[in-house]
């Protein structure tokens, strides 16, 4: 059994070791004995063989680097996803897959427009730990954000709410992007990292995709729901002193 992931822009959207996003994944499905093959590629991107589509966070400066290149890729990643492969962007590369992202100053950087939603950054960072009720699995999710933007029109979010962190919007409010298998978040972390629900959830979907047999019990690492554990906690601790 084997896994083709596409790994986009490694060295340049890599701000907060999003690669580890992929080692982890890699490292389940290990576990599970499928074979892990990670490509890696940028503006000469071949989407055709991938099952699974990766994008992490990076400067603003870079994340225009790759919208530069999005439109002449955007035709590849819609085939990809209609023939059903998963897409995970985290970071700013969540606002790479909408209709386009705004400067503050009202330059319009096209996107890959899988999705409808628009960005528009602001002079106004906001930097925060997050606590999210995801709209696919019951545990909350947790991580940090630190974007400068407002992402409208995102139908349907990832995350229905935040305890902590900014939403898609607002403070508090939905957040993220999901249809079928495309899902987008600005929560870095890394989040696959942190969350080993939205791991598994990925990995059952892989599974959907090729057909395999999802095994009742999928793998857990060491310490990785331990980590969870006191992560969300400490967390929680915070939503009670601050409210």
């Amino acid at each position: 059994m084997k896994v083709t992931i596409l790994h986009l822009y490694p060295d340049v959207m890599n701000l907060y070791g999003e690669y580890a996003n992929v080692a982890v994944l890699c490292r389940h499905l290990e576990a599970l004995g499928v074979e892990a093959d990670v490509q890696t590629a940028g503006e000469d991107a071949d989407f055709s063989t991938a099952d699974f589509i990766y994008m992490g966070a990076g400067t603003e400066r870079k994340q225009k680097y790759v919208l530069a290149a999005a439109p002449r890729q955007a035709e590849g990643l819609r085939s990809a996803v209609e023939r059903g492969a998963a897409v995970l962007f985290t970071g700013n590369a969540m606002e790479t897959l909408g209709a386009s992202v705004s400067s503050a100053a009202g330059k319009v950087w096209p996107g890959y427009a899988l999705a409808d939603f628009t960005t528009v950054e602001t002079e106004k960072r906001s930097p925060a730990d997050v606590v999210a009720v995801s709209t696919l699995w019951e545990a909350p999710a947790v991580g940090f954000m630190n974007k400068c933007s407002v992402t409208r029109g995102a139908a349907t979010p990832l995350f229905s709410e935040l305890s902590l962190g900014f939403g898609n919007e607002e403070e508090h409010g939905a957040e993220g992007y999901v249809s079928g298998n495309v899902f987008a978040t600005h929560i870095t972390g890394p989040i696959l990292v942190k969350n080993p629900d939205f791991t598994d959830l990925l990995i059952r979907r892989l599974f959907a995709r090729k057909n395999w047999t999802v095994p009742e019990r999928l793998p857990v690492l060491p310490h990785e729901r331990e980590a969870y554990a006191v992560t969300l906690r400490e967390l929680r601790g915070r939503i009670g002193r601050e409210g």
